[in-house]
C-alpha cells in the first residue's frame, strides 16, 4: 500500500512540474504556425517605381537655311534662335499598386520651348481579369495610332517623329478611355522589345479600342463630339528569334480648328478620318521600319485664304543596322519621310508638303548615355494666312545627348 502511495506521489509530482513545459511545446508551435499563415500586406507605396531621361539638343551646325524649321518638330531648329536646347525632361512614376490597377504619371518639364513642367500622361490601367490580358486605361495617354507615335522619344532613332502620322495626333495624347488586349505571351514580347533595346514600341495591346476628346493633351474638348481610334498589331516571331511585326489602325471624329481672326470665315470644325498600315522589322541586326497613312482633314487654302476638308496622306520608309560592341551598342539608321496635308493644330490647319531625307547614327555607350548625330537634308512648304507662299529648302546637322535614369 505504501509503495502503490509513493509512486502515485511521484507520478503526480511528475506530471504537476512537466506540464507547463510541455504546454509552452504547443503554444509555441500554435504561435509558428499563425505566424507563418499572417502575410503583412504591402502598402500601395512600396511598388512605386521612379525613372526618367532628358534630352539636350544642338541644331545649329552647318544649317543652310534659317526659316527652314518646323515648329512640330523641334522649337529650337530654324527661325532666330538656335544654341543649346532642352527637349525632353521627363520623370515618370509608375507601379502595379493593386493586382488589378497599374498607375503611370509622366510630367515633362521641358515643354513648349520652355523649361517649364507639364502633364504628358496621367492615366491607370484596370485589369479585367486575374492576368490582366483584358484592361481599361482610363486618362491621359498616348492614342493608338500609329507605330512610332506608340514608341517612346528615348527609344525612337530619328530625332522627331514622322510629320506623315504624327500630324494626326498632336503630341501622340488625348484624354479618353481605351480597351486593350493581348494574351500573356504577347505582351511578355512587347516588354522584350523595349527592354532589350530593340526599339520597341510598348504595351498598347495586340487589340485597342477607344474614345477622345480629339482635342489633343492638357486641352479642354471643344465640341460634344467625341473621336474614336481602333488598332491591332501583332509582332510574329520567327524560328530564328527574329520579330517582324504588322499593324493596322485608323480613327474619326470632328476637330475644331483655331483661325486668323483678321480673317473671314464661318467654319472652325471640321471631320476628319485617317487609316493606314505600319511595318516593323526589328534590327536583329538589320531592321526595315515603314508607315503610311491616307485620309481626310482642314487644310489652309493659299488660292481662296480659307481653309477647306482636303485629302491627305503621307509617311515614311526607314533602314536601320544594330551593332554590339562590348557593352555599346551603334546604330546607324537612314530615314525618308512624306507628308501632302494640313496640320489641325497649327493656325489655320497650316497647308504642309514635306520632302525629307536624314541620315544618322545613335551611340549607345552604356544604358544611361547615348549619342545620336543626324544630318537632315529638308524641303518644306508651310502656308497659312500669315504666310501664304513659304516654301524652304536646306540642310543641317543635328545633336541630341540623352541621359537616362
Amino acid at each position: 500500500m505504501k509503495r502503490f502511495l509513493l509512486a502515485s506521489l511521484l507520478f503526480y509530482l511528475g506530471m504537476v512540474m512537466t506540464a507547463p513545459h510541455a504546454r509552452g511545446e504547443q503554444e509555441d508551435s500554435l504561435l509558428n504556425s499563425a505566424k507563418k499563415q499572417t502575410v503583412v500586406p504591402k502598402g500601395w507605396y512600396e511598388n512605386l517605381r521612379i525613372r526618367g531621361y532628358a534630352q539636350l539638343r544642338y541644331n545649329g551646325l552647318f544649317e543652310t537655311n534659317p526659316d527652314l524649321k518646323c515648329d512640330q518638330c523641334d522649337k529650337s531648329w530654324g527661325g532666330d534662335g538656335g544654341g543649346f536646347f532642352f527637349r525632353r525632361i521627363r520623370i515618370i512614376f509608375y507601379g502595379q499598386i493593386h493586382p488589378r490597377v497599374y498607375f503611370y504619371i509622366q510630367p515633362d518639364f521641358a515643354s513648349g520651348g520652355g523649361n517649364f513642367g507639364q502633364i504628358r500622361d496621367a492615366y491607370f490601367d484596370v485589369g479585367l481579369d486575374s492576368k490582366n490580358e483584358f484592361r481599361l486605361r482610363i486618362g491621359q495617354s498616348k492614342v493608338p495610332f500609329g507605330f512610332e507615335n506608340l514608341q517612346s522619344s528615348s527609344n525612337r532613332l530619328p530625332l522627331d517623329r514622322n510629320d506623315g502620322l504624327n500630324s494626326g495626333m498632336p503630341n501622340e495624347r488625348d484624354l479618353g478611355v481605351f480597351f486593350y488586349y493581348a494574351p500573356t505571351e504577347i505582351r511578355e514580347r512587347f516588354s522584350y522589345l523595349t527592354s532589350s533595346g530593340l526599339k520597341g514600341s510598348g504595351d498598347y495591346g495586340m487589340f485597342g479600342f477607344g474614345i477622345f476628346n480629339g482635342q489633343g493633351p492638357n486641352n479642354q474638348d471643344k465640341n460634344k463630339n467625341v473621336h474614336v481610334v481602333g488598332r491591332f498589331t501583332y509582332p510574329y516571331q520567327f524560328s530564328s528569334g527574329q520579330i517582324f511585326e504588322a499593324s493596322f489602325q485608323a480613327y474619326t471624329g470632328k476637330y475644331v480648328i483655331t483661325r486668323n481672326p483678321a480673317t473671314d470665315f464661318t467654319q472652325t470644325e471640321f471631320e476628319e478620318y485617317r487609316y493606314g498600315p505600319s511595318l516593323i522589322l526589328y534590327p536583329q541586326p538589320f531592321g526595315f521600319q515603314a508607315e503610311y497613312n491616307w485620309g481626310r482633314g482642314p487644310e489652309y487654302d493659299p488660292a481662296t485664304n480659307d481653309v477647306k476638308d482636303a485629302p491627305l496622306n503621307g509617311g515614311y520608309a526607314m533602314l536601320n543596322y544594330r551593332i554590339l560592341s562590348g557593352s555599346k551598342v551603334f546604330i546607324p539608321f537612314t530615314r525618308y519621310q512624306y507628308y501632302k496635308g494640313g496640320k489641325k493644330f497649327e493656325l489655320d490647319a497650316t497647308k504642309h508638303r514635306v520632302k525629307e531625307l536624314e541620315i544618322g547614327v545613335e551611340w549607345l555607350f552604356n544604358k544611361n548615355f547615348e549619342l545620336v548625330t543626324m544630318y537632315t537634308f529638308s524641303d518644306r512648304t508651310f502656308e497659312n494666312s500669315l504666310n501664304p507662299d513659304n516654301r524652304q529648302k536646306g540642310s543641317l546637322l543635328r545633336l541630341q545627348a540623352q541621359v537616362n535614369f
